[in-house]
């Protein structure tokens, strides 16, 4: 390649998420800093420079590229090659250029820049609560964009014309609106309009002062936001809260709240500085964070909880409405529980009529649903539990040029995956895959994905799991197609995507622990040691197959799985457990015919279902209203515990080279602790200190044996905080380098981007 310091003329190509991001406008005045001319201009692929004047300028001026480029931008490359000589006149930015063939990274959505905040609580500013105030800086990106390159036209804002004064802020090279495709104002952009719960227009001027109006008087009220709409209510009224509970089919759950300003989140929660670095960032994600008992957020919101799932304004919408309103307020997905978050007026008017008492809508089209990320910090960094809006579909990049793959995802917190080059496009959140509702949300969204990344899968990942929708839809697709269909282990997979965000190729320990998994004998698995990479894996340790009586109904009842392991085990039933509290009567006989005779209940090596087990057993939970209910609250009782350092024993014995995880010493001593009155939270702790020796001491036997030192530790059992912090302490303090999720959420959504990475390497 040409020096740069030898250039007079220079074409220069950056690839990376620049579009959308104020780029363009960064490049035209950074030239005429540096004395250039020439041109600057999006396609489908990069955004090209032709840069002309002095060597050492056009030097100076590649290097700021990248040093100086917009917060919001993501630069992935910047080549530079020798030009002719043009004797351009002054530097200009051009039409886009489409590209057949090519792409380019999107930017994820923007929460509102602090200036298009400051414009929106001017009383002279024109757009003075205008609430669909954005600039190059921040506001909707990817939930408007049809097609690339990124221009108004290939946005759902191209049926608003822009007015003079706003046309003028674009075309103004020294604007911050300068090329702003979303540029809006009250003469020229998007209105809201408030409706009852008919769909009738509510005549008002002002829809937001009307509409908190009604928050105050306890209504639930439906509001379009940037991904889909929201429901909100007010998080101090009980009664509001019920009836949102009911009508949402959502009796325990807990909802996100939204908060004013920082200042009113530590009011309500203890927040570090990295949980309010990620609470003010440009993503503003749903923040889980301790919650303080002196809150006046009614604790119906999350009930029995600690942690509060948080959020800032991310929009001049919900800026200008908890402002009004002026106390927090709940704000949770739009939809009835496990369906797709509602994204249309005419969808929300149907679908929410049930729910909501009054809608706050507005006429700019959403292009693609966009629930809220949901993340925590542990350890000093932050986790993804749920990774959307305001990350995807930024891309994982791999350390592998990729062939065009589909991974298609698990049954449950479904995300898609798609690979091309050295990138790993992961959807948005999608959703447990139980309905039609469900499926067309994901095959519009893998079809979005598909035309934006020029992506023509060669090769079709899935689950193992023959009854999956997601496994399902990749064998018509693949059958259809003539596309090689490469069914993947789920556990296997858990391990592959850890591996593959953090660049590792060698074979590793993957400690994979989660609720469910079909193995490769058919059997539930869940709490599995494995030696893996990507071409393959043996399954080196697990925990013993125990029977769940009525399978999926033992997953809803905790306290049929204790029953089932407790008769499997041989361990007797004593009437003054707790966990005879759950059981109606007649029940435990029937359990325990059923485990004898092996009569639907199949077996599971799941530390989920343990996790659900001890949670019944000690009498902290015996029925669940949500997924993992049982073992949030077991974690949440052992927080309470005085320093607890005790744990119970158990046993590892080698079958056909495997070692196996007993656990009937462990439960029979936690029934000798029940029966000597040690207090619930005591126990709960000792189980936590149990499985994470547990982890460490198979961690040890499996290096022992094979050498390795590198564990990857993955599976939705370890977005248990107190787990993960002992487990990850203590393989550290035995001489491990331990690996886990941080671009990914460890549970199920991270399962596609590992399909894709087996897939890749056993394509052959």
């Amino acid at each position: 390649m040409t020096k740069v310091q030898d250039l007079s003329n220079a074409h220069i190509s950056v690839r990376g998420a620049v579009q959308g991001v104020g780029f363009r406008p960064f490049v035209y005045q950074l030239a005429a800093r540096h004395n250039l001319r020439g041109w600057v201009c999006n396609t489908s692929g990069d955004v090209k420079i032709e840069a002309e004047g002095e060597p050492k300028d056009i030097e100076a001026f590649q290097k700021d590229l990248r040093k100086l480029a917009p917060p919001m931008a993501h630069i992935e490359d910047i080549t530079v090659t020798a030009g002719k000589p043009a004797n351009y006149g002054s530097f200009e930015i051009r039409p886009s250029i489409p590209e057949k063939g090519k792409y380019q990274l999107i930017s994820p959505d923007i929460a509102t820049c602090p200036q298009c905040l400051h414009e929106i609580f001017d009383p002279f500013d024109r757009r003075y609560y205008y609430p669909f105030t954005n600039c190059t800086n921040c506001g909707p990106r990817f939930t408007i964009i049809e097609d690339i390159p990124y221009d108004r036209a290939n946005t759902t804002m191209k049926n608003f014309e822009m007015c003079p004064e706003c046309r003028a802020e674009y075309e103004d090279p020294g604007n911050r609106r300068f090329h702003a495709q979303p540029n809006a104002c009250p003469v020229c952009g998007p209105q809201l309009e408030l409706m009852d719960g008919s769909g009738c227009p509510i005549s008002c001027d002002e829809p937001i002062l009307e509409a908190s109006k009604l928050l105050k008087k306890g209504i639930i009220l439906a509001v379009k936001g940037l991904g889909g709409f929201l429901l909100a209510c007010d998080a101090a009224n009980e009664t509001a809260i019920k009836n949102l509970r009911e009508r949402k089919h959502r009796p325990a759950k807990p909802f996100a709240v939204i908060v004013a300003s920082l200042i009113d989140a530590r009011k309500h929660c203890e927040i570090s500085d990295e949980e309010a670095k990620l609470l003010s960032s440009p993503a503003s994600p749903i923040v889980l964070v301790k919650w303080k008992t002196e809150s006046t957020i009614n604790k119906t919101v999350a009930p029995g909880l600690k942690y509060l799932g948080i959020m800032l304004p991310y929009t001049p919408l919900h800026h200008l409405l908890i402002r009004t309103f002026g106390r927090q307020l709940i704000m949770t997905s739009g939809n009835i529980s496990e369906e797709p978050i509602v994204k249309d007026n005419d969808e929300a008017l149907k679908r929410l009529g049930g729910i909501a008492d009054y809608f706050l809508l507005h006429n700019r089209d959403i292009y693609a649903r966009y629930d809220d990320s949901v993340m925590l910090v542990e350890a000093g960094k932050p986790r993804f539990a749920r990774r959307a809006r305001g990350f995807a579909p930024y891309p994982v990049k791999l350390s592998f040029q990729s062939k065009q793959i589909l991974g298609c995802g698990a049954e449950e917190k479904n995300t898609f995956c798609l690979a091309r080059d050295n990138y790993a496009f992961i959807s948005q959140h999608i959703g447990d895959m139980e309905n039609a509702e469900t499926l067309e949300h994901y095959v519009n969204t893998l079809e979005l994905y598909k035309k934006l990344f020029k992506i023509k899968p060669e090769i079709i990942a899935c689950d193992m799991h023959p009854e999956y929708l997601p496994t399902k839809y990749a064998k018509e697709l693949a059958e259809k197609e003539k596309l090689k269909l490469i069914p993947v282990q789920h556990h296997h997979a858990h391990i592959a995507s850890c591996m593959a965000e953090n660049c590792l190729t060698d074979k590793v320990i993957g400690v994979a622990l989660d609720g469910t998994g079909y193995g490769t004998d058919g059997k539930i698995w869940g709490g599995e040691f494995l030696v893996a990479d990507f071409k393959g894996f043996e399954r080196a340790a697990h925990l013993e197959y125990l029977p769940l009586p009525g399978g999926a109904q033992a997953i809803k009842k905790p306290y049929r799985t204790t029953a089932g392991y407790l008769a499997a085990l041989g361990i007797p039933v004593s009437n003054d457990l707790p966990l005879t509290h759950y059981l109606p009567e007649g029940e435990l006989e029937i359990i325990q015919e059923q485990v004898k005779k092996s009569i639907n209940a199949p077996l599971t090596s799941s530390l989920g279902r343990l996790f659900d087990a001890a949670a019944a057993l000690i009498g902290v939970r015996g029925v669940i209203d949500y997924e993992a209910q049982a073992a949030i609250d077991l974690e949440t009782c052992a927080a309470d515990a005085p320093d607890e350092s005790k744990d119970y024993p158990f046993t590892i014995i080698e079958e056909n080279g495997i070692s196996i995880i007993k656990v009937r010493d462990m439960i029979t001593d936690i029934i000798k602790d029940i029966n000597d009155k040690i207090s619930k939270e005591a126990v709960a702790a000792r189980f936590h200190n149990t499985i994470a020796r547990l982890i460490t001491e198979v961690c040890r036997d499996i290096s022992n044996k094979t050498g390795l030192k590198k564990i990857a530790l993955s599976g939705g059992v370890f977005q248990n905080r107190i787990l993960f912090r002992k487990s990850a302490r203590m393989l550290e303090e035995a001489g491990f380098e331990v690996y886990t999720h941080h671009q990914v959420p460890c549970n199920d959504g991270g399962i596609s981007l590992g399909q894709v990475t087996i897939a890749h390497f056993n394509e052959r």
